[in-house]
């Protein structure tokens, strides 16, 4: 029952806009509100839990604002990522010698 359900609302969900909407958007606030819904789902999916993915939430605050410090330079995914958990690295590993 539930998986039939959840089955309903996704195919609800994805097929209701391309039957209702088949005009073009010219509302230059919705389309700039359609565009930015994606990026606003993913970090509100991923931003809670980068505070608790070390399990110390220094460790993943300093990795949290290098993350956004590359990405506001234009660094790329890859690099960001790189950059985001080489800083939590550190601070651990200096938190472990103190």
């Amino acid at each position: 029952m539930y998986i039939a359900v959840m089955a309903a609302v996704t195919y609800l969900v994805r097929m209701l806009p391309l039957t209702l909407i088949r005009k073009k958007i010219k509302s230059p606030f919705i389309r700039s509100f359609l565009y930015y819904v994606p990026f606003a789902a993913l970090a509100a999916m991923i931003f809670p839990s980068v505070f608790t993915a070390t399990g110390n939430v220094a460790s993943s605050t300093v990795g949290c604002a290098a993350a956004i410090i590359a990405a506001y330079k234009k660094k790329t995914l890859t690099v960001v990522a790189a950059i985001a958990c080489i800083s939590a690295f550190c601070v651990e590993l200096v938190m472990r010698v103190i």
